[in-house]
C-alpha cells in the first residue's frame, strides 16, 4: 500500500516565478502558524488550462484557502476564484514601475458578484496579510491554530 500524501490546507499560487521573493513573506508567515503550503507559479494567462485544473482538484487535494499572487492586470486570482468554491485571497504585486501595482490592485478588486476574492495590500504587506487572513479562515475549525492566532495577535499588540 502507498503512504498516503501528506496535504496542506494553503495553497500559495503566483503568476511568474519572479513573483516569488515578495510571495517569500507570506509563505514564511504561514510556517511561524505552522503551516507548509503548496506552492505553485501558474500563469492564468500563459497556462491558463494549468490554473483551471489547479482551481478545479484544490478541494479534492485537501486545500481549504487558496492565496493568490501577481502583478500587472494578470488576473490569476479572479481566474482560480472563478473555478472553486474555496475562498481566495488575491494579492496584488507591483511588476514594472508604469502603474506602480494599480493595475494589479483593481484586476484583483474589482470581481463581479457571485465571484468573490478577498483583496489584500499591493506587494509585501499584502502578502504577510493574506497568510494571516488564511490563518482566520482556518482557525474558524481549528482550535489549535485559534490559539497559535491569539498568540500572534497579543504579540501583535506588544509591538
Amino acid at each position: 500500500m502507498a503512504p498516503l500524501k501528506k496535504t496542506t490546507p494553503v495553497a500559495v499560487v503566483m503568476g511568474s516565478e519572479s513573483d516569488r521573493e515578495v510571495m517569500g513573506h507570506c509563505v514564511t508567515q504561514l510556517r511561524d502558524f505552522g503551516i507548509e503550503p503548496e506552492v505553485k507559479v501558474i500563469s492564468a494567462h500563459r497556462t491558463p488550462e494549468a490554473a483551471a485544473e489547479f482551481a478545479q482538484t484544490a478541494a479534492d487535494r485537501g486545500i481549504k484557502v487558496i492565496i493568490a499572487a501577481a502583478g500587472m492586470a494578470a488576473h490569476l486570482a479572479g481566474s482560480l476564484a472563478a473555478r472553486t468554491s474555496l475562498p481566495v485571497i488575491g494579492v496584488p504585486l507591483i511588476s514594472g514601475k508604469s502603474l506602480e501595482g494599480i493595475d494589479a490592485l483593481l484586476s484583483t478588486l474589482q470581481m463581479p458578484p457571485g465571484v468573490p476574492v478577498a483583496c489584500m495590500a499591493v506587494g509585501k504587506a499584502g502578502a504577510k496579510n493574506a497568510a494571516v487572513l488564511a490563518v482566520q479562515i482556518l482557525a474558524l475549525s481549528d482550535k489549535s491554530l485559534g490559539e497559535k492566532l491569539a498568540e500572534f495577535k497579543k504579540t501583535q499588540a506588544k509591538r
